[in-house]
């Protein structure tokens, strides 16, 4: 597995080198065909016959990989693609679901040029098996397995609308008074690594103690991360079980978290404030908490709406009052027009599902019972049926993913 990941990573660096060639000559970059018979060239050719131990379609798709990357580049929606370096992102993927043989009662998995794997299954296989990936990740192999199924559009069980308010002293506020105080793996974890990146600092590169210290390091920020995902997936799945919308702000937190250290004419201020405030942002994960709740509604019936998070923390729910006077501290909220008095980041989560609750009545459906919380059966039903009708919860190809360590 090691010398085929090796193989597709070196396909990708081979086709990118020869595609930055051609754009220095001002020549066109070449299509997937073309890349495809540089690769047959390079199988039967003398220099390389270590690419015929690898399986042909997971270099195939390597080159598909780079193609999508530069149709990403072009399309403004990421920047040019890049050279792999060995050791990250370690992966290749079988498409050909002819060629796969899935055992689920005997947890085992045949794979072309594998042969048959035994692996510890983390959830069951639902549907027919379309392509699978294998990636390593910190001395781990994984194979995730993306299967297609037909479901029947889901009706929510929940009967309530909610609006949520994401902070950092605060994870998440909800509009009836509940919050989500926040994990900080990041903070939790910040002594250990920082002593072994200390420790990896010290060693002399690429020898035997700075690849151990290495894998050390590694090892925490996979701990890390697995802390927060399991945090946001515990969060996300009862916030979409017990609610069937859900309005949240929608944050650009790739601007929020910019640095503050400017340039060398024109330095910034405040940069160590700034920083820790933007290492605590990316520490919540607001991000993936959004995309996990976004398909999570999905499954259970549900719609989530994004709104303009602009003011939604000045402005008082009572009398709309909008004023940077309303919030003479981090927590309070003191409307100086009315005197309404509440925690600022509940009067954000209700703000926010005000605003949640103004899109669907531009979008034309009938909101007059709507309030703040489930009052009453009928607002209950037709919340139910709101959410089932503009969740776009259609029949659909759900992929289902199954960890094998």
């Amino acid at each position: 597995m090691v010398r085929f990941a090796g193989c597709c990573r070196f396909v990708y660096n081979e086709a990118l080198a020869e595609q930055k060639t051609r754009y220095e000559r001002g020549e066109g970059t070449l299509s997937y065909l073309a890349l495809s018979k540089r690769l047959t060239a390079w199988r039967q050719g003398v220099e390389r016959p270590w690419l015929k131990e690898a399986p042909i379609h997971p270099l195939q798709q390597a080159l598909m990989d780079l193609e999508r990357a530069y149709s990403n580049f072009f399309a403004g929606r990421a920047a040019l693609p890049r050279f792999k370096r060995r050791g990250r992102g370690e992966s290749f993927r079988y498409p050909d679901r002819k060629q796969i043989k899935l055992d689920q009662a005997n947890s085992r998995i045949f794979l072309p040029k594998l042969g048959w794997l035994r692996y510890r299954n983390s959830r069951e296989v639902l549907g027919e098996v379309r392509q699978v990936t294998v990636s390593h990740r910190v001395g781990k192999w994984l194979v995730s397995i993306q299967t297609e199924r037909e479901v029947v559009r889901p009706m929510p069980k929940a009967t309530c609308v909610i609006g949520i308010d994401l902070g950092v002293v605060r994870f998440a506020t909800l509009s009836n008074g509940d919050f989500l105080a926040p994990l900080g793996s990041f903070k939790r974890h910040e002594g250990a690594l920082r002593k072994a990146q200390q420790a990896l600092n010290r060693k002399v590169r690429f020898s035997r103690n700075w690849h151990k210290t290495r894998r050390t390091v590694e090892k925490i920020h996979t701990q890390i991360g697995n802390c927060r995902r399991d945090f946001l997936h515990q969060a996300t799945t009862s916030i979409s079980q017990n609610h069937a919308i859900v309005c949240v702000e929608d944050l650009q937190v790739r601007n929020m978290s910019r640095s503050a250290a400017g340039t060398a004419s024109a330095p910034g201020r405040n940069v160590r404030a700034k920083s820790r405030l933007n290492r605590a942002i990316l520490d919540q994960g607001w991000f993936e908490f959004r995309r996990q709740l976004q398909y999570k509604l999905t499954w259970n019936g549900g719609r989530l709406i994004a709104v303009p998070p602009q003011g939604t923390s000045r402005t008082c729910p009572a009398c709309g009052h909008e004023s940077a006077e309303n919030r003479p501290t981090q927590a309070a909220f003191r409307c100086t027009l009315c005197g309404f008095e509440d925690h600022a980041d509940r009067v954000g989560a209700i703000n926010i599902l005000s605003r949640g609750l103004q899109v669907l009545r531009d979008e034309g459906t009938d909101m007059a019972d709507a309030s703040a919380g489930c009052a009453g059966a009928s607002w209950r039903r037709c919340t139910a049926r709101i959410a089932c009708e503009v969740s776009g919860a259609q029949d659909r190809q759900q992929q289902e993913s199954a960890e094998v360590i």
